[in-house]
């Protein structure tokens, strides 16, 4: 039987510097809170049980991390540092112990960390038996981490920058906050460790110089060590962020002439050959097939979309597009929406919880909300779903090859058959049978001599 893994996540900062509400594990990057980066890496290297420290701003965090998974949450109630958060958790560590599981604690602002960099600091940790195994990187630019130190070549103690002394702070090899233990090791040297140093807190990086048996390794992706305490520090993270998924589609197969306002989360699909313009946003659950055009100046959220779908200038939330959909400019695609195949959208169009029939044209200026429509049916300019009455919505179904003159206004609920006609204008209120055409508009009246256009009354 494979040896079990547990992972400790820390995530009880308030974020003051971020001037939130939210704690600072809940800050986003490309639209992801930092903690949900943790939490997909942790998954994927295959760690078996997960449990969370929280802070005072726990509500927030806890209502995501029920969306996440059921995750054991020790909360810390003062901030005295990591050691007293992971103090906070020992019941948990006593767990891993029992279970002879092999302990990964990290930051939850830390949101780069990476399976592979997790799998690989586990071998080592477990091939050199160590106590404790500290995760560092090698980076240009040191000041603010806390350095690997070593005497006569072997690793001795972590330094933080505040006990650094000036020969100590030229060291570049920085501690990530990211280790592997034996739990009943560090159980063992918890409560040995002291706020005895500048800063007047629990360092759990005072670990390594408490146990015998320590080891670091050095990580390859040296942004492992990035974190963020402000919103500038945030605005960092958010373009090393977008660097790598851009790079990463675009490794995958997607063309993205200009990077130029592209900014798109990291749970997006997005296939072969699909071009990407300026000024486009993608985020969430969304899946985008190949040899499709999105944007200039789109905003895609949860959506599925098949393959060569042009979307110009198009906001689509929570929505299904199929193969060969065209849409925009300046559409708005509400949640529930479903476009089938062939179907085209014109400029300053609107379509909200609806079915849209293949090869359906709805050309400009039109809503069509909570419908039901064929296919190959035709929208003229100005047309309306009236869906709501004040109180309650109602659906419209439209069929097959169905004509919808130009400023036809439909009342829900209402149903005009296959191969039918409204005739511009109209306001339809009652069904209309297969095959017909309606016509629903008041006699005209033409008043003659009107007093406000005579001649007269200008020239007066």
């Amino acid at each position: 039987m494979a040896k079990k893994t547990c992972c400790l996540i820390l995530a009880a900062g308030d974020g003051k510097r971020m001037c939130s509400d939210l704690p600072k594990a809940m800050a986003n990057v490309l639209f992801k809170p930092m903690i949900g980066w943790v939490l997909d890496s942790v998954e994927s290297a295959g760690i078996d049980d997960i449990a969370v420290v929280v802070g005072s701003k726990k509500e927030p965090l806890e209502e995501y991390l029920n969306t996440r998974g059921n995750y054991a949450a020790y909360e810390q109630t003062e901030r005295k540092g990591t050691a007293h958060a992971v103090m906070q958790a020992k019941d948990f560590i006593r767990k891993a112990a029992e279970q002879d599981a092999d302990l990964f604690i990290c930051c939850a602002d830390a949101p780069f960390i990476d399976d592979d960099t997790i799998k690989r600091s586990l071998s080592a940790h477990r091939g050199e038996d160590n106590d404790i195994t500290v995760i560092s990187a090698v980076i240009p630019e040191p000041f603010g981490y806390g350095r690997i130190y070593r005497e006569d070549g072997k690793f001795s103690a972590i330094i933080e920058e505040k006990d650094c002394t000036e020969r100590q702070r030229e060291i570049n090899e920085v501690n990530s906050g990211i280790y592997w233990f034996k739990p009943e090791k560090l159980l063992n040297c918890l409560d040995k460790i002291t706020s005895d140093n500048a800063g007047g807190e629990y360092y759990l990086t005072d670990a390594a110089a408490l146990l015998d048996k320590r080891g670091v390794y050095t990580a390859e992706n040296e942004d492992v060590v990035l974190g963020a305490n402000s919103r500038a520090q945030l605005s960092e993270l958010n373009k090393t962020a977008r660097d790598k998924v851009l790079g990463r589609l675009m490794s995958e197969g997607a063309d993205i002439p200009l990077t130029d306002g592209i900014i798109i989360s990291p749970d997006v699909k997005i296939g072969r050959d699909t071009v990407i313009l300026p000024n486009t946003v993608i985020k969430g659950d969304t899946v985008i097939g190949g040899g499709c055009t999105i944007g200039p100046n789109s905003y895609i959220e949860n959506c599925r979309i098949a393959d060569r779908v042009t979307l110009d200038n198009v906001h689509a939330f929570d929505s299904v597009i199929d193969e060969g959909a065209k849409a925009g400019p300046f559409v708005h695609i509400r949640p529930g929406t479903h476009l089938l195949s062939g179907v085209k959208i014109g400029d300053f169009v609107e379509v909200k919880n609806s079915t849209v029939g293949i090869n359906t044209c709805i050309a400009h200026l039109t809503y069509v909300g909570d419908s039901d429509v064929g296919k190959d049916v035709n929208f003229g300019c100005g047309c309306v779903t009236a869906n709501y009455d004040g109180i309650n919505k109602f659906r419209t179904v439209i069929g097959d090859h169905a004509f919808i003159g130009c400023n036809t206004n439909l009342i829900a609920p209402v149903t005009v058959g296959e191969n039918a006609t409204t005739a511009a204008g109209s306001t339809i209120t009652k069904d209309v049978p297969p095959d017909s055409l309606a016509v629903e508009r008041a006699n005209m009246r033409v008043i003659e001599h009107w007093e406000k256009n005579s001649r007269r009354k200008r020239k007066a």
